[in-house]
């Protein structure tokens, strides 16, 4: 059990990144009040985990509905996570997520940033997203679930407080420290991603 929240946790962490995602909610909310930045920082995480949850527990079924199989989407999300971790290695995501928290900066009518783009698809994106559903997939029982469920807690109360501090950790890491957690994160996401796709292959075709 302890292997499979380390495990999860470290998924999580990778593919949510709260360190990565505070800078992001510093720029959107430039000029909004410590109340109100508090307040976004909680809806989104809010918005975030019920999407999270509700792809844990019916992902499956639904996956069951379309006719997908689960070994099916072990290697669709393997090889999307891959390409998420290559893009973290190169900083290619840290870069389109500049640039859409810059087009949400200028566009002045927009004033509430906690539904999009910081809960979805910033928290609760694609990677999230395919990571808690291939996690549960692999995982019978409810107590390993629980275990599952609460590393997705743990890392998401990590990003509540990277949100709430977004501010006072910036000025901490610096953009340098910032960029050589991100390429460390992306590796580690890359091989968890290989992972994956060779499970799926592995019981697609022995």
């Amino acid at each position: 059990m302890i292997e499979l929240f380390v495990s999860s946790l470290i998924t999580f962490f990778v593919v949510i990144d709260p360190p990565g995602c505070a800078p992001i909610y510093a720029g959107l909310t430039t000029g909004a009040s410590d109340v109100q930045r508090r307040a976004m920082a909680i809806r989104a995480v809010g918005i975030a985990t019920a999407i999270l949850v509700v792809f844990a527990l019916f992902g499956q079924a639904l996956l069951k509905a379309l006719g997908i199989s689960l070994d099916s989407f072990r290697i669709a999300g393997g090889i999307m996570l891959f390409l998420i971790a290559l893009e973290m290695v190169f900083e290619k995501r840290t870069q389109r997520r500049e640039d859409r928290a810059q087009k949400i900066i200028e566009t002045p009518e927009v004033e509430d940033v906690s539904t999009f783009p910081m809960a979805m698809p910033m928290i609760a994106g694609p990677g999230s997203i395919a990571s808690v559903m291939l996690l549960m997939s692999q995982v019978g029982d409810w107590s390993a679930r629980a275990v599952v469920l609460g590393a997705l807690a743990t890392i998401l109360a990590l990003t509540l407080a990277a949100l709430l501090a977004a501010g006072p950790l910036m000025k901490l890491l610096g953009a340098r420290i910032e960029a050589v957690i991100t390429r460390l994160l992306g590796v580690l996401l890359a091989a968890l991603a290989a992972q994956f796709v060779i499970d799926g292959v592995r019981a697609s075709f022995l």
